[in-house]
């Protein structure tokens, strides 16, 4: 007779232990990574500008070809995830990414670079999905929204990082861009090597029937006596439908996790990518020091929102922080300002957007139930990153057609917009368990409740 385990801790209840921090660190080095994948390349085109003959055009298309490879790596990532598991791809996709970065040190025309920026950024749009969806399918839920806040202070660090690492090679000739996105690499390639020991995430193998594997991780990781949510009559052989997705019960979750995330990273990209180009068109002295001051700021917003994500509702963390962003930005519209003031409300809106980005990663994985779970934030990711991609190409040709004011004006509609989509219909989720989401749980509540 098989011997009786007392189970007397909840999976989501159980205590922070080490193997939390691995699989916490493992998803931040790989949020690094991305953050300097993707904002090194702002410097990087400025310089080869020259060299490689770039147009506005051209300019806005590299700014954008990652966040267009990123549209298509989390769309088509999340029904794979849901499908076939989180762990495979979380374990090898930054080898890829890395042997992509070291390819872009040899490409000698514009084209050439923007094929390896779209599959760069399609291998990062597939980490995106699988690192928040197993973060938070592993972690504990006291802890779920700082393990994943954490993720967004390394995404911030690695977009502020590259920044540093661009002005101080900017110096090595007309190929300092070659060496720049040469070093993307290594932040990769380091990440690599702690990703093989993170499992499978248990609540998706207890969700498609697989509870003895489940149990054998959780056991093995985290020991004895630990209970975790039965499946009952909710077993599913297969997952990530987008019909379901979109059904009646779920797409105001999808809309508001595609609408909340793209009206954040939309004024993001497109001015933090072209960021020497916009403080050069508002008189900014010193651009590159004003770029560094508006990083600065970007950090320490990240590593405040970290500090305030669990100590207050998520819907009033995400519906304050866009209308104060859209308040700043609208101030910088006005052009009264001087260089230092420039500077100054730029940084405080870059605190603000960082801030608010921590719910990038927390937000969206706590909107749809484990079956539907990365195929809803492959969604939430592909939709912003079709905006971001969009606005990153259209600013610089915005810029020199119509002026920094229309640009900016431009920036500003999307943040009010994401404020009052998110006012009238985003739900709380802030103390939810997974287990109870949707029908994951014959007694839990609602994803709407509050």
């Amino acid at each position: 007779m098989a011997e009786v385990v007392c189970s007397n801790i909840r999976f989501e209840d159980v205590p922070l232990k080490p193997f939390h921090l691995h699989v916490g660190f493992s998803a931040c080095g790989g949020q690094f990574a991305d953050g300097f994948e993707l904002g090194i390349i702002g410097i990087a085109i400025a310089i080869a500008a020259t060299p490689l003959h770039l147009t506005a055009t051209w300019m806005g298309l590299l700014g954008a070809g990652a966040l267009a490879g990123l549209f298509i790596g989390s769309l088509m990532t999340g029904v794979i995830a849901d499908r076939i598991g989180r762990r495979g791809i979380f374990g090898y996709d930054m080898l890829v990414a890395a042997a992509i970065s070291g390819a872009q040190f040899f490409a000698t025309e514009a084209w050439q670079l923007l094929i390896l920026r779209v599959m760069l950024g399609m291998v990062l749009g597939a980490d995106y999905v699988v690192s928040k969806s197993l973060v938070t399918e592993l972690s504990p839920i006291r802890f779920r929204g700082r393990l994943l806040s954490i993720m967004a202070i390394a995404w911030a660090a690695g977009y502020s990082f590259s920044y540093l690492a661009g002005f101080l090679l900017r110096d090595l000739g007309p190929d300092a861009w070659r060496y720049m996105l040469l070093v993307s690499a290594g932040p990769a390639t380091c990440i690599f090597v702690f990703r093989l020991g993170v499992p499978e995430s248990p609540l998706w193998l207890m969700k498609r029937g697989r509870s003895e594997e489940a149990r054998q991780i959780v056991s093995a990781k985290l020991g004895d006596g630990i209970a975790l949510p039965e499946p009952l009559t909710q077993v599913r052989k297969t997952g990530g439908e987008w019909g379901e997705l979109f059904s009646k019960k779920w797409r105001t979750n999808t809309a508001v996790g595609g609408i909340f995330y793209a009206c954040q990273v939309i004024p993001y990209f497109a001015l933090g990518t072209f960021l020497p180009k916009i403080m050069e068109s508002l008189n900014v002295t010193d651009k590159f020091t004003g770029g560094l001051v508006y990083n600065i700021f970007l950090m320490l917003g990240a590593v405040l929102g970290t500090l305030v994500v669990d100590k207050m509702p998520r819907r009033l963390f995400l519906v304050g922080t866009f209308y104060l962003a859209t308040a700043l930005l609208a101030l910088l519209t006005l052009n009264t300002l001087g260089s230092s003031g420039v500077v100054l409300v730029f940084g405080l809106f870059a605190l603000v957007l960082s801030a608010a980005a921590n719910l990038e990663f927390i937000y969206p994985p706590e909107l749809f139930p484990t079956q539907l779970r990365a195929t809803g934030v492959g969604f939430a990711v592909a939709a912003s990153r079709i905006g971001s991609a969009m606005s990153t190409f259209l600013l610089p040709i915005v810029v020199q057609n119509y002026g920094i004011q229309t640009a900016l004006g431009a920036c500003v509609f999307f943040t009010l917009i994401g404020g009052m989509i998110c006012h009238k219909w985003a739900p709380e989720t802030g103390k939810l368990a997974l287990g109870a989401i949707g029908d994951e749980s014959p007694a839990g509540p609602s994803p709407r409740t509050t």
